[in-house]
């Protein structure tokens, strides 16, 4: 995530910010631009110079009760910004706790939308396509019957469902240890989940099929068997050296989910380090004592997968070695073997081809 400023006083501000601390403005993400602006009292964008440049924007419908601070500024009838017109179901927030939960989900789905917008792909909302759209449903486990039982985290064609209590630290790093994962995120949640709905538009919909299965091996094995051996017998011996998480070994479907988000994972935190002027020389030669430093690297529009990892693997050697000297476990827990690389230079790919024209 890049940083960002005040149009009012060019002070540096943040992503999830709804105000500026130097000079006191109002603050708004603008979809259409990717930037952050000042809001004068009738809602006009201030610029530097502070006037208003007259542009016709309104703050989401979500702003007051979910925190959102982003601006409606391509006049939809729905009064909701780019990402919160995807929103299918919402929690019952005359409850203290699911409001609570509900703004930290949804700042973790703006910062996924800030990826698909940079990424510029194909998004088309369940109102729009009511079979496949791209919605979510964010559940609490008290709406469920007890023969239900808990709400699950998942995908079914675009519509993506997650339990609100993941937005509890507790609860979620009570889920991880219980699966044994290393890492586990509510922002994780989201890249993986729509993972799964760009197969569905960028692989199922356009018959690339031989390319998916030459990655990651042939999704028509059964996937429910799959899964239901993964829980019970656990993933292969030695699945460290073709997955990036145990979980994408269960079945390919899931192995491109995992790998999809992980590749969301890296080209965001690489924009993240170039923005501090935290990054590693792309161009550099593979030894990871090389570690020049510069404020070039563009990771969103890089044409090169290869410069993605050249710069990739180094940074996580030295934020590992951080947390470390903090006492802390690693920031991260992964290893990338030759196969993942090849899955990632197949995302990688795959995402180029799908940008919208």
């Amino acid at each position: 995530m890049r940083l960002f400023s005040c149009s009012n006083c060019s002070n540096v501000v943040h992503f999830e910010n709804n105000g500026c601390v130097t000079c006191g403005s109002r603050l708004a993400f603008r979809p259409r631009s990717l930037d952050m602006v000042a809001l004068a009292p009738d809602g006009g964008v201030i610029s530097t110079d502070g006037s208003d440049d007259g542009s016709a924007v309104h703050p989401c419908e979500n702003a007051d009760i979910g925190g959102c601070n982003w601006l409606v500024d391509d006049n939809h009838p729905s009064g909701f910004c780019v990402a919160c017109r995807h929103n299918v179901t919402i929690p019952d927030i005359s409850i203290p706790e699911n409001i609570a939960n509900w703004q930290k989900i949804e700042l973790a789905k703006r910062n996924l939308f800030y990826s698909l917008l940079r990424f510029n792909l194909p998004l088309t909302t369940r109102a729009d396509d009511p079979e496949q759209g791209l919605g979510f449903e964010f559940l609490a486990d008290e709406v469920m019957s007890p023969q239900d039982g808990p709400v699950l985290t998942g995908h079914d064609d675009g519509l993506i469902t997650l339990n609100i209590a993941e937005a509890s630290d507790v609860e979620r790093e009570a889920r991880r240890v219980a699966l044994g994962e290393p890492f586990r995120t509510l922002l994780g949640h989201f890249r993986h989940e729509v993972g799964h709905y760009y197969w569905n538009v960028l692989v199922r919909d356009r018959g690339e099929y031989d390319a998916f299965r030459a990655a990651f091996g042939d999704e028509r094995v059964d996937y429910g068997e799959a899964l239901k051996r993964h829980y019970a017998e656990g993933p292969m011996v030695g699945w460290e050296l073709s997955y990036i998480t145990a979980y994408a070994a269960s079945h390919p479907w899931e192995d491109f989910a995992e790998t999809f988000a992980h590749y969301f994972h890296i080209v965001d935190a690489l924009d993240t380090a170039d923005a501090f002027g935290l990054r590693t020389n792309p161009e550099a030669d593979t030894d990871v004592s090389d570690l020049t430093l510069s404020r070039t690297f563009d990771s969103y529009s890089s044409g090169s997968s290869e410069a993605l990892i050249r710069a990739w693997v180094p940074l996580t050697l030295a934020i590992n070695s951080i947390n470390r000297s903090m006492g802390q476990h690693d920031l991260y827990p992964f290893i990338l073997s030759e196969p993942v690389f090849e899955k990632l230079r197949y995302i990688h790919q795959l995402i180029r081809s799908g940008r919208v024209a």
